[in-house]
């Protein structure tokens, strides 16, 4: 119980700062907007169906966006000091993993929320399908265990806004792979034992990821 209070009190904090800054959110969402708008009216001069692509643009937005909430998120402690004090609190080191994991989830969460109905509206798709939630849950929590756990590896380094996804996008490959195929197959009307492997894949990927940073964290943090 006192993990969870521990883990509350890292997210709340971060949701807070994010709130009163916007500093994060509001770039993320400009980013994927500007993604999306360009893949947009690129593809629709050169593709007679710009749907077949659909997927792919709004992971690629999913990511670009993502990476620089990531990137963010730890910098800003590190910056501020407030990094050294976590690393001095009795939370354990995984405990501050999972609360900062989890604060970058929402924050990436709330971005992808506000980022999908304009990207019906641009790309003339329907979302309305019960299994797209989890699947981009999924992918959402595979892509922010690891993308978190690189982003306190980068976080003393000069060069972290371009070290990161360097490292992040090649480890996160296959819950990216796996994510936009899922999807690509949901908006073409597919079921549940069409995406099944996917979501298989995803949970899977999710499931390593977070445990291996929950044990490696403390190392990390460390250096």
């Amino acid at each position: 119980m006192n993990s969870v209070r521990q883990i509350g009190a890292i997210i709340w904090r971060d949701l807070v700062i994010e709130i009163r800054a916007k500093e994060s959110l509001s770039t993320m969402l400009l980013f994927a907007l500007i993604t999306l708008v360009i893949f947009n009216f690129g593809f629709e001069l050169r593709l007679g169906n710009v749907r077949e692509v659909a997927p792919g643009v709004l992971w690629v937005g999913f990511t670009f966006a993502g990476i620089l909430g990531l990137s963010r998120s730890l910098s800003r402690d590190q910056e501020q000091g407030a990094l050294e004090g976590l690393m001095l609190s009795p939370a354990e080191r995984g405990t501050i993993y999972l609360g900062k994991m989890l604060a970058n989830l929402a924050i990436m969460s709330l971005m992808e929320v506000v980022l999908l109905p304009l990207f019906v509206a641009l790309f003339n798709v329907s979302l309305a399908h019960p299994l797209l939630a989890p699947v981009t849950l999924l992918g959402t929590i595979g892509f922010v265990a690891t993308g978190t756990l690189l982003a306190a590896m980068t976080v003393n380094t000069r060069a972290r806004e371009v070290l990161l996804p360097v490292l992040l996008f090649p480890l996160a490959v296959p819950v990216l792979i796996a994510a936009v195929k899922a999807t690509g197959l949901i908006l073409d009307g597919g079921g549940w034992s069409e995406i099944r492997g996917w979501v298989q894949l995803m949970a899977g990927y999710d499931l390593v990821a977070l445990v291996l940073a929950y044990l490696t964290f403390d190392v990390i943090l460390e250096q």
